[in-house]
Formats: structure tokens, sequence, C-alpha cells
């Protein structure tokens, strides 16, 4: 018997329930603005609500429905997308008290391809201030608290968004992630995630304040994706949302290719668990063993290590210093003289290098990432997927204090440094410009969510969706927090 629908169901049963006229768009529309009355209070998820332009968008689509129209894969689904995208009508601050009233005339290019397949806008999701924090946080909305247990934190950047699926307000949220900002969350909220290859989806629009159309920065290391329930939902969003735009459109076409094997017991895997500079605690690294062992009672091909030639240390003052390029960009003067003279005293401090070294540093380090990509593709030949952690540690308590850098986090051997444990994990794709999907895998004994990575070659998005669908037949995928919609 087929269960009845419910606002934990994934987008693509939603949207074909829509589809299908077992419920309307605004009906749909309408239970999931109550839940968010309900729910929303105790995990301050959504924090722009679009309750009247959903409501209209709703009617809009049950009336095309009603005339036969053609409809897009998302047809009256429910989403969120984060803060920090333009959206009309909408502040985009980043955080930033500043730009609390600064509303956008225009929306982002992908939050405007989701819709475009028919997906409804319904809430805009919080932000730590400048996206700067694996926490979410900031003056003018206050804190996203976990739907697991509300004294955590549900991670950041995206930690409104992952909040808010994993607690069934909208079925997808549309978020970016540079140093794990969706992957992250997902493992803290116990979700799915997905980081695509780099520039698959663009991010026109993604800036702190109103967005005029014009080009921002180019991306070397940021990218948008989803956040969903399911594995299939990161797919279908993928598909919406990927691809060229504007003039582009007149030049290239893209496809995703297909995943390279459909049952796990053909995919050929690299893992690994372990690292000094961010052990993972005990109960993580009891998931992500049971993890191995379904995939050896698969029969899926093993092997353990780093691909040739990747040094996830030597590769970290690359990352630290085209990390450090972005945030620096609009350094004021003062603020470039400090890093100079934090420079002539640490040559090895990459953030200050990156605020006042030549161009020609930047290509250097720029280089060593399009290596970085090669020797991973190489491995690519002889492998399918990589797994890796996602952060040392599940969902941790609240910790705001100032300045970061002073913060710590406990780990599997000890306390480590908050800014380099968090995203050791989550590196080096994001180097690598590689697909990463997180896949739940369990919870640990305090009944908290435990994620796991699976990195994909360049372009192969569906390769490590597909990855973790199959997961979820061997392991389990999604399951709601206590109280959940």
């Amino acid at each position: 018997m087929t269960p009845p629908l419910s606002l934990l169901d994934d987008a693509a049963r939603l949207a074909a329930a829509v589809r299908a006229k077992q419920i309307s768009a605004s009906e749909l529309v309408h239970l999931t603005l109550d839940a968010i009355d309900r729910r929303n209070p105790a995990i301050n998820a959504i924090v722009w609500p679009l309750r009247d332009a959903a409501i209209a968008r709703a009617k809009e689509a049950d009336e095309a429905l009603a005339r036969g129209a053609d409809v897009g894969p998302l047809h009256g689904v429910p989403i969120t997308i984060k803060e920090a995208f333009a959206y009309r009508g909408s502040p985009n601050t980043w955080g930033l008290a500043p730009l609390k009233g600064a509303m956008s005339p225009r929306t982002a290019t992908a939050v405007e391809r989701l819709e475009a397949a028919g997906a409804i806008t319904i809430g805009k999701t919080n932000v730590p201030v400048m996206l700067g924090d694996w926490q979410t946080y900031n003056s003018i909305y206050g804190a996203t608290n976990n739907p697991w247990d509300g004294r955590l934190t549900a991670g950041g950047s995206t930690g409104g968004g992952a909040a808010a699926i994993a607690a069934g307000l909208g079925a997808l949220t549309l978020g970016s992630d540079l140093s794990g900002s969706i992957r992250i969350p997902a493992h803290f909220c116990g979700v799915y995630g997905h980081k695509p290859s780099l520039e698959l989806v663009s991010t026109a629009g993604l800036q702190p304040g109103p967005w005029d159309g014009l080009p921002g920065y180019p991306m070397d290391l940021s990218v948008v994706g989803p956040i969903a329930r399911s594995a299939r939902d990161l797919a279908l969003a993928l598909r919406a949302a990927g691809g060229p735009n504007g003039d582009e459109l007149s030049a290239w076409t893209w496809r995703m290719p297909p995943p390279r094997h459909s049952q796990l017991c053909d995919f050929r895997i690299g893992y690994v668990f372990d690292d000094d500079a961010a052990p993972i605690v005990p109960e993580i690294r009891g998931r992500c063993d049971e993890v191995l062992d379904a995939l050896r009672a698969a029969g899926a091909k093993i092997d353990r290590g780093w691909p040739d030639g990747i040094d996830p240390h030597a590769l970290m003052p690359t990352y630290g210093y085209l990390v450090g390029a972005l945030v620096t960009a609009e350094m004021d003067e003062a603020e470039r003289t400090r890093a100079r003279e934090r420079f002539a005293r640490n040559p090895n401090d990459v953030f200050a290098a990156a605020a006042v070294e030549p161009h020609a540093r930047w290509l250097h380090e720029t280089q060593r990432r399009l290596a970085c990509r090669a020797q991973w593709q190489r491995y690519f030949a002889t492998h399918d997927v990589f797994l890796l952690p996602v952060a040392p540690t599940p969902a941790f308590p609240h910790d705001h204090s100032q300045p970061m850098e002073k913060r710590t986090i406990e780990t599997g051997r000890g306390a480590r440094p908050y800014v380099e444990a968090i995203p050791f994990w989550t590196a080096a794709a994001t180097l690598a410009g590689l697909p990463a999907t997180v896949a739940p895998i369990g919870r640990t004994a305090a009944g908290l969510p435990v994620g796991i990575q699976i990195v994909a070659p360049m372009w192969e998005d569906d390769t490590s969706i597909a990855f973790a669908d199959r997961l979820a037949d061997a392991i389990g995928g999604f399951t709601p927090p206590p109280d959940a919609a």
C-alpha cells in the first residue's frame, strides 16, 4: 500500500502528486506554510518568509495544470533558498546589518532556473555573517538551531537550509559551498547535500546586497548546489539548475553524464577515514566502517589511501590562499596594510599573502589547483568514487566566541583548532572542483546524525548521487528528527 503524502516526502514524490492532482500546489504550499508557523520558531531556519508570493505562484501553478499546460519537473513543489541569493523584493544581507533594508530588484540565476522548472520559493534561510562560519548566526536574524537538538548548531553556512529540510519545511533548498557550506550542514542535520562540479551551476546573483544582473567575481572554488531529503532530489534539482545561461545558451548545451554504475557491487571505491589534523570521533568512525562492511557485502571493490600525488597537507596552503583571495577581495586599505604587516612577520600566512601578493602568485596557486584536479582525474580512471568523512564530529553546541581563530573543537584525539579541523575533510573536493555528495549513514548513541562524503570525477555528478541513492538501499537514508513537520 502506498503511504499517504507527507511534508517529509521528497520533492520527486510531491511533484508527481501535484501533476497527478492528488494534491494541489495551493494545498501543498498552505500545508508547508502552516508547518513553518509551527516548527520554525524553535529552529529559526527560515528568516525571510515569502508567503504572499508563494500563495500567488501556487494558484498560478494550479491554473496551469487545469489548462493542460506543459509543466516542469518541480511543478508546485515548495522550496527555500539561502538568504545569500538575490531574490526580487527581498534582502540578501549575508548577515551584514547595513544591508538589512536593501532589496534586490532581481533574482539569482540558479533560483530562476528552479522556478522555471516549477518550484515555488516559500522563504529564505539563515546564514552566518559573510557566509564565514560553520555555524549559522548573525545580528539580524539570530542563530539557527539544529532540529535534532536545539542546543546544537545546524552547521554553516547553509545551516538554515539544512535545518529547514530536516524539519520538513520545504522539499528542497538551494545553498552554496566553499569550505563545506552545503556538506557540513547536511552532515549535522541528517540530510542529503551536493557540492556540484565547479561552474556547473551559475553563481550569478550570489552576492551581498542588491544584484543588478552584472557579473560577480569569477569563482574558482565556490559553487551553488542543493540540499534535499533524498539522493534522487539532488539530481532532479541539479538538472533543473545546471548548465549554460544567458549568452552561453547560443553556444553550448549540457547534459549530466549518466552514473558509471547502477549497482553497488560494480563500484570501484577508494577511501580515507583518518588524519591527525582532524581525527574523527569514534562514533563517526563506527558509522563509516559500517558503510565499508555493507559495500564489501555487496561485492564492491575497495581500496584505502589517498590517490597518488594527492597530499592533503601539502595542498592546504594553496587551498587557504585561494579562499583568502576571495574573502579579502573587498578589504579596505587599512586592513590591507595590516595584512602586509602580518605577511612581513610570517610569509607562510596564506590569508595575508592572498591580500597583498601580486597576481602572479594567484596564477601559480591556480596552476597547483588544476594540477590537483588532473591527479584526481587520473585516479578516477581506475576508481569511481572516493569516500571521506564530512567533519571530525557530529553537531556540537553553539559557540559564537570571538575571535574564531581561538576556538577549538574536540576530535577523536583531543582538541584541534576550529578553523583547521572542521574544513579539513571538505577541502580536497573544493580545491579540485570535484562533485561531492553527502549522504546520511546513521546516528550516534546520542541520536545525532552522521553523514559520509562521496567524491566523484569532474562533471560526473550523477555518479556520486547515484552511489548515495544505492547506499540508502543498503543502510537506510533520511530519517526525520523528533517533532518534524
